[in-house]
């Protein structure tokens, strides 16, 4: 299974936010520039963690984002699946559908290796991947704002 390149990028937002103290709010420019990504693609990142009760981001003078209490404690499992959706990993019921279908094991066995994947990824937090030795790389990515 290969995660979208938004779920790797909010992953990696959610990440560098988690580092950053809560008296640090970096724009969502510095955060990209940061983690080596677009601005316009870390816009719609932030967007839809926002929308996810992970990130929050204040406008104007003094705003800037942060990881909420919620982002903090979110299972890295729960935040994959709501960015990547949870479907079958194969489209057999796509436009041609797959003439094996009908009496595939595929599927069956892409799902249960699917479902192991997330229940992997289940017990570990946010705050859990911003620890020691990535924290020091996190933090080194730029200048944080403070």
């Amino acid at each position: 299974m290969r995660l979208t390149k938004a779920t790797d990028l909010a992953l990696r937002i959610a990440m560098r936010l988690a580092v950053l103290g809560e008296e640090s709010a970096p724009t969502t420019r510095e955060v990209a520039d940061a983690v080596a990504a677009p601005y316009s693609h870390a816009a719609k990142v932030v967007t839809r963690l926002q929308h996810l009760g992970v990130v929050e981001a204040r406008r104007g003078r003094g705003g800037g984002l942060a990881l909420t209490p919620t982002g903090r404690a979110s299972s890295l499992g729960w935040i994959t699946r709501e960015l990547e959706g949870v479907g079958d990993v194969v489209g057999c019921e796509d436009d041609p559908p797959c003439p094996l279908r009908a009496a595939c094991r595929l599927r069956t066995a892409l799902r249960t290796a699917q479902d192991a994947f997330y229940a992997t990824l289940d017990p570990i937090t946010i705050e859990d991947l911003a620890t020691a030795p990535t924290r020091t790389v996190l933090l080194g990515l730029s200048p944080h704002v403070g």
